[in-house]
């Protein structure tokens, strides 16, 4: 959802849809979904969009649009090939020289936004110490949190990316 919200920041409703799916395209102010067995036009009538990333309409897309709802589009989340793993990411070495191997590895880690708590838990670090990493972290702009109810997730800024090997 991050990545959808900064393409919709940073170029409008044509950078939100231009990599959503393929059957998904927007032009002239107009969003088509072509669905295989469905041929059909609905217009939303400014009752809004509602965006769903979901691992579980992979490969395609799914709409509704009927009316009393709230019209949806269900698109397949991005990273679902990865959604079943629990390997760790490699080590960056020659980072780890740098800002150490303890931070090294949390941004590793962030490679979608995560909670200290689920970071202590994949890293093996304590809360504590994934905290004091992360204050650090955020101070050398590498990092950003930002808080979603109870909850503060983290994540690496365009900076905390270009440390880390490709």
């Amino acid at each position: 959802m991050l990545y959808r919200a900064r393409h919709l920041a940073a170029g409008g409703a044509q950078r939100l849809f231009a990599d959503l799916h393929p059957a998904v395209s927007w032009a002239d102010d107009t969003l088509t979904v072509r669905h295989p067995l469905v041929t059909d036009t609905r217009r939303l009538d400014g009752r809004g969009l509602v965006l769903v990333p979901s691992a579980f309409v992979w490969p395609q897309v799914a709409t509704k649009t009927a009316e009393p709802w709230q019209p949806v589009l269900r698109y397949p989340a991005r990273g679902i090939a990865t959604l079943w793993e629990h390997g760790r990411p490699a080590e960056p070495g020659s980072l780890a020289a740098i800002v150490g191997r303890s931070r090294a590895i949390l941004l590793a880690h962030l490679d979608a936004p995560a909670s200290t708590s689920d970071l202590a838990r994949r890293t093996g670090l304590t809360a504590g110490g994934v905290s004091q990493h992360l204050t650090a972290l955020r101070g050398a702009g590498l990092v950003t949190s930002h808080r979603t109810g109870r909850v503060v997730l983290y994540a690496r800024t365009a900076l905390g990316d270009a440390l880390l090997p490709s």
